[in-house]
């Protein structure tokens, strides 16, 4: 099997500014799945956190089949998916499910920064166009969760603005890492099995909240040992290290459009800005850090 090419881009010096845009984004995006708000899918009758994951991450693709989610979140065996789609829409609609998901998030912000009103609202809006401005208008290419999203209304005020313009961000480079996943040959198990082996969660954890089965996860870790890239005790290879390198920066090729619209002025300017709003999230606002979340890691529910 080939080796994973390093991709080249018109413009290299965005490579590293997309991976730095992605860090900048991530906590904020993250709004939606770490705070007690996002449990209000359960007085709909709706059981199991990644059951209302799977609803409303998934709406703006409308209802579509367990096959299409699996495909694009790249990372779930689809018997997981199967668990929640198409029985979750006896209970919500797509519709329904982003508006709840939009009206989740705005509360947990406002109690987020309760303490802190009007403290970063300048700050926020001014964070807000920056990252609307970087997405705004991007070609979704083959993108089809970062497609749906496209077609969803810019929210008001500005918090929320920042909120879904970061969600833009991350399912565009999400939508990117899984095409430079599939280009280099890496399928959703055994993408996890990689991520285990470079201490991002452990086979544990991973198997718990992605659905694979033993004989699955095995037989993944069998494959990337042929490959090379796993040593009999299933550590990282340097030809592991090496192609898990090429992959992300093929991800950061793929993602790179909205930091080169923002340059690397726009970019340190939206990490001035969002430096204290980061403090307070990762703070008081328990949003997590890293992934997996310490509470995940204990199979803890993922809201906490």
């Amino acid at each position: 099997m080939p080796e994973v090419p390093v991709p080249t881009v018109g413009d290299q010096a965005a490579l590293p500014l997309a991976r730095q845009l992605a860090g900048l984004v991530s906590p904020i995006h993250n709004v939606s799945y770490y705070t007690p708000e996002i449990k209000v899918f359960a007085e709909l009758g709706i059981k199991g956190w990644w059951t209302s994951y799977f609803a409303y991450r998934s709406a703006p693709m409308g209802k579509v089949e367990p096959e299409v989610i699996t495909a694009t979140f790249y990372g779930f065996a689809l018997r997981m998916v199967q668990r929640a789609v198409p029985s979750v829409w006896q209970y919500v609609t797509p519709e329904q499910s982003l508006d709840i998901r939009l009206d989740a998030v705005d509360r947990a912000w406002l109690r987020i920064f309760r303490d802190h009103a009007g403290t970063y609202d300048d700050s926020i809006a001014e964070a807000a166009e920056l990252a609307r401005q970087s997405i705004e208008g991007v070609d979704a290419g083959a993108r089809a969760l970062f497609a749906g999203h496209l077609t969803l209304p810019w929210p008001e005020p500005a918090h929320l603005q920042l909120w879904h313009a970061c969600t833009l961000l991350r399912e565009h480079r999400g939508d990117s890492h899984a095409i430079a996943l599939a280009a280099a040959s890496v399928d959703p198990v055994q993408c996890q099995v990689l991520m285990a082996a470079r201490g991002h969660g452990n086979k544990q954890t991973l198997q718990s909240i992605r659905g694979w089965n033993d004989a699955e996860w095995e037989g993944a870790v069998g494959t990337l040992q042929e490959r090379g890239w796993l040593d009999r005790a299933g550590a990282l290879t340097p030809a592991g290290r090496a192609g898990r390198s090429a992959i992300e920066l093929h991800t950061d090729a793929l993602a790179a459009e909205p930091a080169r619209r923002l340059g690397a002025a726009g970019t340190a300017r939206l990490a001035e800005l969002l430096g204290p709003v980061h403090q307070v999230l990762l703070g008081a606002g328990g949003i997590p850090g890293k992934w997996p979340p310490e509470h995940v890691l204990k199979g803890q529910d993922p809201a906490g």
